[in-house]
C-alpha cells in the first residue's frame, strides 16, 4: 500500500529542447529508481497541476522518477488550436523521452506515460510511435482522440475513469476495444471527472503506482528484442518482396513428411506467397477466401473477419464494440460476403476447388496483422477434415500468434517484430496485388500440376 505523499524527494527544474521550443519541467529523482514516468497534462494545465503533482509525489514515494512537463510554451498555451493539437503534444512527449534517454541519471530507465484528459491521447499517440514505452496510465483521459493510433500501441495501458463521469467512461470503453495491447479499464465508484471526491485521487495514484511498478524496469534488464517470444523474434529483416519472403519461408518447410500437400493462399497478396511455397514444396495450390470486417468509422481497423462459408470471427476485445453497432456489422458482413462471392466466381473459373480431407494443408498469406482473416480461413479448412493444418507466414505480431495457434497444428513464422505496426513495414516492395495477377498465377499453376 502506498503511503501518504511526502516532500523528501529530490526535485529540480529542467528545460527540455523540442525543435525550436524549450519546454519547462520538474524532474523528481528518488533513490534507486527503476523507471521514469512522464506526465502529459490536459488542456489548460501544466507542471504545476496540483492533481498531477500529488500523483507524481505518490509515484516517487513508490520508487519511480517523475517528469512533470509543460508541453506548450506560455504563448502557445493561449492558442486553443495548439492546446488540442494531439499530434503536437505527442511530439513534445517524444522530445522529453529523447532528452531523458540522454541524461546520465535517467538513461536506461524504463519509460512510462501518465496522461490526463487530452494528455492521455497524446501519451497514447507517442506510445504508438515509441516501442520503448513500457506502460501508459490514463486518468479521466480522452484516449478516443488517439483512435487511429490505438491498434498500434504495444505498451500495457491502464484507463482510470470516475464512475459518475459517464460520457468519458463511454469514450474509454470505446477506446479499450481498439487497443490490442495488454489493457485494463478501472472505474472508481462515485468519482467525477477530476476525482475531487474524498479518497478518489489517492486511489488513482495507488492504481497508477501499482501499474507502473508492475511494468517499468530498466532497459538493460528487458533483454533483447523478442525475448520470451516462443516464435523466436529477432532483429527485424526487410524482405525485398513477397517472392523473396516466400522462398525463405519455404526453406523452413522443406524436407517434412507431408501427406499429399496442399497450399491454401488467402487472396490477394497471399497467392503470390502461396505460389512460391507450392512450387518449392511440390504441393498443389488453391485459395481460401476470407475478408476483414471493418470497424465503424475506421475502415483500416479490423474488428473481425468473415469466411467464404459466411461464418464470422470477432477479434478478442471487440465484442462490446460489435454489439453496440450490430446493424452496421450486419451490413458490413453482407458487403464482404458479396465481395467474397464475386472473387470466388472469378477465381473458380480457372481453379476448381481442391479437396482438403486427409491432406497436409499449409495456409498462407503475405503476413498477419490482427489475424482475423487467417482465423476465419482456418475455420473453413478445419471443417473439411484435413490431416494437419500448418500456418506459414513471413511476418506477424507475436501477441496474435498465440491465438492463431489455437486454430491449427503448427505456426511457422519468419519474424515477429515486437514493435509491429503493419505488414508492409517488413517489405521494400509491398505493392497491391490485383485480381488479374491472381488469375494469372492460378492459371499458370494448374497446367504445371497437370504435367507433373
Amino acid at each position: 500500500m502506498i503511503g501518504q505523499p511526502s516532500t523528501n524527494n529530490d526535485e529540480r527544474m529542467v528545460t527540455i529542447p523540442s525543435g525550436r521550443r524549450r519546454l519547462e519541467g520538474i524532474l523528481g529523482m528518488p533513490q534507486g529508481v527503476q523507471g521514469v514516468v512522464v506526465f502529459a497534462h490536459g488542456s489548460g494545465s501544466g507542471r504545476f497541476s496540483p492533481r498531477n503533482q500529488y500523483v507524481a509525489q505518490v509515484l516517487r514515494n513508490a520508487g519511480l522518477a517523475t517528469l512533470l512537463l509543460d508541453l506548450l510554451e506560455a504563448e502557445e498555451a493561449e492558442d486553443r488550436q495548439k492546446v488540442f493539437d494531439i499530434e503536437l503534444l505527442a511530439e513534445r512527449l517524444q522530445s522529453a523521452a529523447d532528452w531523458l534517454s540522454g541524461q546520465p541519471e535517467t538513461r536506461g530507465l524504463g519509460l512510462g506515460y501518465f496522461g490526463a484528459s487530452t494528455g492521455a491521447a497524446a501519451a497514447l499517440v507517442a506510445a504508438a510511435r515509441q516501442p520503448s514505452v513500457q506502460a501508459v496510465v490514463s486518468r479521466g483521459g480522452r484516449p478516443d482522440l488517439a483512435r487511429h493510433y490505438l491498434p498500434a500501441v504495444t505498451a500495457p495501458t491502464l484507463l482510470i475513469v470516475g464512475g459518475n463521469d459517464q460520457e468519458v467512461l463511454n469514450l474509454n470503453e470505446y477506446a479499450l476495444e481498439l487497443l490490442r495491447c495488454p489493457k485494463q479499464l478501472l472505474v472508481i465508484p462515485g468519482a467525477t471527472h477530476l476525482f475531487p471526491e474524498p479518497g478518489a485521487l489517492p486511489e488513482v495514484a495507488r492504481l497508477a503506482g501499482d501499474w507502473f511498478g508492475r511494468h517499468l524496469r530498466p532497459v538493460s534488464a528487458s533483454g533483447p528484442a523478442g525475448a520470451g517470444n516462443p516464435y523466436g523474434a529477432q532483429e527485424v529483416r526487410i524482405f525485398q518482396d513477397r517472392e523473396q519472403a516466400a522462398l525463405l519461408l519455404a526453406e523452413q518447410l522443406k524436407g517434412r513428411p507431408f501427406r499429399d500437400p496442399l497450399v491454401l493462399a488467402i487472396p490477394r497478396g497471399g497467392v503470390v506467397t502461396g505460389a512460391v511455397l507450392a512450387r518449392q514444396l511440390g504441393a498443389e495450390l488453391d485459395i481460401v477466401l476470407s475478408r476483414k470486417l471493418r470497424a465503424p468509422g475506421h475502415p483500416e481497423f479490423a474488428v473481425g473477419a468473415v469466411s467464404e462459408a459466411g461464418d464470422i470471427y470477432i477479434n478478442p476485445g471487440c465484442a462490446v464494440l460489435t454489439e453496440r453497432h450490430a446493424d452496421y456489422l450486419a451490413q458490413e458482413r453482407r458487403y464482404q460476403v458479396a465481395e467474397i462471392a464475386r472473387r470466388k466466381k472469378l477465381f473458380r473459373r480457372v481453379r476448381p476447388e481442391a479437396p482438403v480431407a486427409g491432406r497436409s494443408v499449409i495456409v498462407t498469406d503475405d503476413g498477419i496483422a490482427t489475424g482475423s482473416t487467417m482465423i476465419a480461413a482456418l475455420q473453413v479448412v478445419r471443417n473439411q477434415n484435413p490431416h494437419e493444418v500448418i500456418v506459414a507466414v513471413p511476418v506477424a505480431p507475436p501477441e496474435r500468434l498465440a491465438e492463431i495457434r489455437r486454430w491449427c497444428d503448427e505456426v511457422v513464422c519468419l519474424q515477429t517484430p515486437p514493435d509491429f505496426q503493419a505488414i508492409g513495414q517488413c517489405y521494400e516492395d509491398f505493392s497491391q496485388v490485383e485480381d488479374e495477377r491472381v488469375l494469372a498465377i492460378l492459371s499458370a499453376f494448374a497446367p504445371l500440376l497437370a504435367d507433373s
